[in-house]
């Protein structure tokens, strides 16, 4: 988001050790060396120091170090939590997954306690709903479960972090997904929360849920942060744009890879992980842009794996196209707003989703100003549906029964002919697939020892959302019905034939 052309007096990066993320790196990257700034404040962890320091004697920048030491203790326990009947005021429960959220926060409300949830895709506004709550010495709620979202940006009164799990999922620079404990970095950074200067609590704790992690939590504390090697780059739209120029028909994602494969950087450098850009750049591909506008679009920060947000970032860039600026009025239509309280988690979800399409509307606002002209009533939009989250959020355990007793969820999102075929394509794709595994005999039951249906394999895969499925089955049943009401017509019409063939067959 930083403007690297706009003339500052002062310019401050939090973060600065988030320049080696295999993801984002590349906008701290970014902002660091472009900023056009008198004066630059990095703020991080000292692990930074060294990679920093070169990079800027090669740009001939004066630099100066001032290290801070924390004010108030923090101890590691002898002993973990192991039972959610030994929590405390004050106590924050850190999970790296939501089906831990919503199963710790379960159990602590059978056990008539009220908990407070922070997790990374809230909207800012009922985060720190949140944390008030929680922060609020009058208010009876007085246990956090979260994620690792409040490490950054929030101010929490915490006494005692408890480490629900220290496995956390994370993608590497080649795009691959490990399963591995959480690093020295993110221990610190979330085990510093607890007993912070501000708060009421003057000393921190810290532990784990279950006894066998308490030793590698210590160990993992007790190892010095690894310096950071390098920073992460990624190619700009001029890069691009003169790349293009001598492969004028090859597609975006195709012109990325190239450009990756012939990158040459030193030492201090890396490319980040491409992934997600190339995504959006091949879902758009068939909606007829200019390359500047197109990079602009696969730019944009969404989560892939939201199919509504997918699918607005496809409808944005089609009404762009077309030269048609997105209304106030026509959003409020395309997100069939007003929209209702959550009545469970999947209405939870969509909410969250939708808050993130309007997220993406005014990122792209920012950039294409008279085809995204609304943004400040789509601000005061989302501020309402800010509020309408903090609703279920408030009242998210009950949102949690409701959703386990029911086997399936109330779906009422319609279908485009175009995702009706996509789909019908990948359900005769995977039928095919489950009968070659049957006849090998290689079925994969559930850990229940039940065979998942094809329906629930295919949403837990991402292929078909959860409202594909209801409109599929609205879809098929009205078929059914039609096809039986024309095989009658058609048997009556035939019996009539009959008749008149047969005059006297009286």
């Amino acid at each position: 988001m930083s403007s690297v052309t706009t003339p500052y007096e002062v310019a401050v990066i939090d973060e600065i050790q988030m320049i080696k993320d295999p993801g984002r790196g590349w906008a701290w990257t970014r902002a660091l060396l472009g900023l056009c700034a008198e004066e630059v404040h990095l703020c991080g962890e000292s692990a930074a120091i060294d990679l920093v320091t070169e990079l800027l004697y090669t740009t001939g920048e004066e630099m100066e170090v001032r290290n801070y030491e924390r004010l108030t203790p923090i101890s590691v326990l002898d002993h973990a939590l192991e039972s959610l009947d030994n929590l405390q005021p004050g106590d924050c429960i850190v999970c790296f997954n939501k089906n831990d959220i919503y199963s710790v926060s379960r159990q602590i409300e059978i056990r008539g306690l009220q908990s407070a949830v922070i997790y990374g895709s809230l909207p800012p506004g009922t985060k720190l709903a949140q944390a008030k709550k929680f922060n609020d010495p009058d208010d009876p709620c007085k246990i956090l479960v979260a994620t690792d979202a409040i490490g950054m940006g929030l101010n929490l009164s915490i006494k005692r972090i408890i480490f629900y799990s220290l496995i956390k999922p994370s993608i590497n620079e080649k795009g691959e997904k490990e399963i591995e404990p959480i690093t020295t970095s993110q221990a610190l950074q979330i085990a510093g929360r607890a007993g912070r200067f501000s708060s009421k609590y003057k000393e921190g704790e810290v532990t784990t849920m279950n006894r066998e992690d308490l030793n590698l939590l210590k160990e993992i504390l007790s190892r010095p942060v690894d310096p950071i090697k390098a920073a992460g780059l990624h190619p700009t739209a001029d890069q691009i744009e003169m790349f293009a120029y001598h492969l004028p028909d090859t597609t975006l994602s195709n012109l990325i890879d190239i450009f990756v494969d012939f990158s040459q950087v030193d030492g201090q450098y890396f490319v980040c992980n491409m992934d997600d850009f190339k995504f959006s750049a091949e879902l758009i591909q068939h909606i007829p842009l200019s390359l500047r506008v197109r990079y602009v679009f696969c730019t944009a920060p969404i989560n892939k794996k939201q199919p509504f947000v997918c699918s607005s970032l496809l409808q944005f860039a089609r009404q762009y196209s077309r030269s048609e600026p997105l209304t106030y009025a026509w959003l409020r239509r395309y997100i069939k707003w007003p929209l209702l309280p959550p009545k469970n988690i999947k209405d939870l979800m969509d909410l969250e989703a939708i808050h993130d399409v309007l997220d993406l509307y005014l990122w792209l606002s920012y950039r294409f100003i008279d085809m995204f002209p609304d943004a400040s009533l789509i601000r005061e939009l989302q501020k309402d549906l800010d509020g309408i989250i903090q609703v279920g959020v408030h009242n998210i355990t009950k949102l949690i029964k409701i959703s386990e007793s029911r086997k399936l969820l109330n779906l009422d999102n319609n279908l485009s002919s175009g995702n009706q075929s996509r789909l019908s394509g990948i359900l005769r794709s995977q039928a095919r697939k489950v009968r070659i595994t049957k006849t090998l005999g290689s079925d994969s039951p559930d850990p229940d020892g039940k065979e998942k249906s094809l329906a629930s394999r295919l949403v837990q895969q991402g292929l078909l959302t959860a409202d594909m499925l209801k409109q599929l089955e609205k879809e098929w049943l009205t078929r059914q019905t039609d096809h039986g009401n024309e095989r009658t017509e058609c048997e009556t019409s035939k019996g009539t034939r009959r008749k008149k063939k047969q005059p006297d067959s009286n």
